[in-house]
């Protein structure tokens, strides 16, 4: 049996320095948390190092993403120039190793009018889906202008990834600040902040009727749904009656989102999950390098399953939804 990892990060030398360069109240604070330890070397390795941290946990195929904030501070044109060039980079290393690899693109949100034709054109390339986030500066994901993207993500079958981020600075300055840069960045990063962040993206995309635009829409939402919404659909189904929705919130969790665990291996989460969800909707992944589980936690945590449920777990969901096809794994 194979084990597929779907929220696996990667990002690239140009597009650091592309963040970097920006004016002070651009930048996004939570670069700083690429920076610890050797994240940084592992986020930049698409090569030797990474298929040998593959191999220390047991994973057998990677589908990258790239790591937040990904362009979405960049000026337009910066964003759709880097985009082009991350999602080239990806797809040459997807074909250097075809057994070990798979990619999402990434898209130039900053840029709406050109996400759709960036999207195909990844698409072409032989990218399996789209990791985005909630705000690319004050542009907001559920912004009619990026509803091309959805369209062709559904109508080519491609699931979109809302990964969580940062707030942006007024709500930082709120309701994360006055304890210190450390602990300021903690709470409004993985600690809590980004996780809502992620929840409203995903909850505006319902209340504008997205879901009902393109039925056949895919959403992935990572850390267990820990971005929220899953567990708080039922309240939360009071804005799909005010909003003149189609379907309830619970619904829409249901049938249009598919959650992974993001490295966060604890029986508990799963139980929480299948609460809200079938075992059809899960997903394996490492939050690689974020995360760092042993191939003896993985397979600790594996055996929380059943047979049936493992497979679907750590290969079958994923393979249906990412399109993987043929063998995976080290050349044997």
């Amino acid at each position: 049996m194979s084990i597929i990892a779907v929220e696996e990060h990667w990002t690239s030398p140009a597009l650091d320095a592309a963040l970097a360069a920006l004016p002070a109240d651009r930048r996004d604070p939570s670069t700083a948390l690429n920076d610890i330890g050797d994240h940084l070397a592992q986020l930049h390795d698409l090569g030797a190092g990474r298929i040998a941290a593959m191999d220390a946990q047991g994973v057998d195929l990677q589908v990258l993403s790239i790591a937040p904030p990904s362009t979405g501070p960049l000026d337009p044109a910066d964003a759709v120039a880097l985009c082009r060039e991350l999602n080239d980079t990806a797809a040459a290393a997807v074909a250097d190793r075809p057994r070990r690899l798979r990619a999402m693109a990434t898209l130039p949100t900053a840029a709406p009018s050109a996400v759709a034709a960036e999207l195909e054109r990844a698409a072409d390339l032989g990218m399996v889906g789209a990791m985005v986030y909630g705000r690319s500066g004050e542009l907001l994901l559920d912004d009619p202008r990026l509803d091309d993207l959805f369209a062709v993500a559904a109508a080519r079958a491609l699931p979109v990834f809302v990964h969580p981020q940062v707030p942006p600075p007024a709500v930082r300055d709120a309701s994360y600040s006055g304890f210190g840069t450390t602990t300021d960045l903690a709470l409004a990063t993985f600690g809590w902040g980004w996780h809502v962040e992620a929840a409203v993206a995903v909850l505006r995309l319902i209340a504008r009727g997205t879901f009902d635009r393109h039925p056949g829409l895919t959403v992935v939402l990572g850390h267990w749904g820990g971005e929220l919404l899953p567990y708080w659909a039922d309240r939360a189904n009071g804005v799909a009656r005010v909003a003149g929705l189609e379907r309830s919130v619970p619904e829409y969790v249901r049938e249009n989102i598919v959650l992974t665990c993001s490295g966060m291996l604890d029986p508990a989460h799963l139980q929480h999950a299948l609460a809200v969800t079938t075992p059809d909707r899960l997903l394996f992944s490492t939050d690689h390098p974020f995360q760092h589980p042993s191939r003896v936690e993985v397979e600790a945590f594996l055996d929380e399953f059943d047979a049936t449920d493992r497979a679907l777990f750590t290969e079958g969901n994923a393979r249906r939804l990412f399109r993987i096809e043929g063998p995976v794994g080290p050349d044997r």
